[in-house]
């Protein structure tokens, strides 16, 4: 006798909306914007705070909170790549879980740059299974790029972003002027990000950076100027987070020096920011487009030229075939069997590989190295 087997099946589709928006003043007490999400009056917010921003604006939050008529509890983080810890996550949780808060109309609030988001982050999407929270970028890597898609995570056995979810806040607050509280380098850190997106989609973000980029960086984007260019990366990098904020498409012109990248980042935590070995993935690409006629010379001068004038000098030193082909392989995987590489094909357009190999890393690598040790006086080691 033969029982017909029993099936059930669920489908279920959950609606992602959040806004990102523009909040100049985001702390002056009479700017609502911080609890527009939420209750208030009264109300309890969980807030974590970069420990440098803190410096600068403690008593800024504190009075703005009380002035709401908020109980606010706010933790200071560390930031930065060492900070991205399973540890760090526990240490959050356990503050969470000592300030009950509710789990709709009070959200967590992360303010900080790119690693504090993303943990803050995967904070909210463990904690009682989500939790609404709200980001509100400090640094120009955070500003646009890290906090404006839905990815949370932390770092593990050595490896970048191996725990996380995907999770959207429920508002991205931009204020600029978290921009000025920056060190230099920093600043350049998240320029490296924007090149990125110039380089492999946006020619006329390119063409503003050449134009703008070197007043825009010693204004810390506080230019009008500044303000486009801030816009249009956000802009184009939504682009193309949008339609796949949950990377069903493994093929990203955004993971564009995000290959060779993390092997370089992972072991030279102490001497690379995220953008410095990105840029230096970005580098290498370009030299690999070159080889494969996919970027003529005139292209690859405008590259260089333009890192040239913006005030970054490369830093080679830390350039290793067998450590970047490692990286690649551990890409593969990410990408589910493939290398899917995006190599720009042209200034802002670009194309997905599946066949680089060794040689072709140590070719460019060399290149690479040749052509920065003719360059004198650099302006700043990145």
């Amino acid at each position: 006798m033969t029982h017909a087997a029993t099936r059930w099946h669920v489908s279920h589709r959950r609606r992602i909306e959040y806004d990102i928006l523009s909040a100049p003043d985001l702390l002056d007490p009479g700017n609502p914007a911080l609890l527009s999400s939420g209750r208030s009056n009264p109300g309890r917010r969980f807030v974590v705070v970069d420990e440098h921003v803190a410096q600068h604006c403690s008593a800024a939050l504190d009075t703005y909170f009380a002035q709401h008529g908020i109980e606010a509890r706010i933790v200071r983080f560390p930031g930065g790549e060492a900070a991205k810890t399973m540890d760090a996550w526990l240490g959050i949780l356990h503050e969470l879980d000592a300030f009950p808060i509710h789990r709709r109309d009070e959200p967590i609030i992360a303010i900080g740059g790119g690693v504090l988001t993303d943990v803050v982050g995967f904070v909210a999407s463990s904690y009682r299974r989500g939790m609404p929270h709200i980001k509100v970028p400090t640094t120009l890597m955070g500003y646009v790029d890290a906090s404006v898609g839905i990815k949370t995570g932390v770092n593990f056995n050595r490896h970048k972003n191996r725990l996380g979810s995907f999770e959207a806040p429920r508002q991205v607050l931009l204020d600029r002027a978290f921009l000025t509280t920056l060190p230099h380098r920093h600043i350049l850190n998240g320029v490296c990000e924007i090149i990125k997106l110039a380089v492999i989609k946006d020619v006329a973000l390119f063409e503003q950076l050449e134009q703008h980029g070197t007043d825009s960086i010693a204004s810390c984007f506080q230019s009008d100027h500044g303000g486009r260019i801030l816009d249009r990366a956000i802009s184009g990098m939504l682009e193309e987070l949008q339609p796949n904020l949950f990377e069903n498409e493994l093929a990203r012109n955004v993971d564009f020096g995000h290959t060779f990248s993390y092997g370089l980042e992972t072991h030279h935590e102490e001497r690379l920011l995220h953008g410095e070995a990105v840029l230096l993935d970005i580098a290498v690409s370009v030299l690999i487009a070159r080889r494969r006629g996919l970027l003529d010379a005139v292209e690859v001068e405008r590259v260089f030229a333009l890192i040239a004038a913006l005030g970054i000098t490369l830093d080679t030193g830390v350039l290793d075939t067998d450590l970047m082909w490692h990286s690649l392989l551990d890409r593969i995987e990410h990408r589910n069997g493939w290398q899917r590489v995006p190599l720009p094909d042209g200034l802002g357009h670009c194309v997905f590989v599946n066949d680089i190999n060794p040689a072709e890393i140590t070719a460019s690598i060399e290149s690479l190295i040749a052509r920065t040790s003719r360059q004198h006086d650099p302006v700043l080691e990145c």
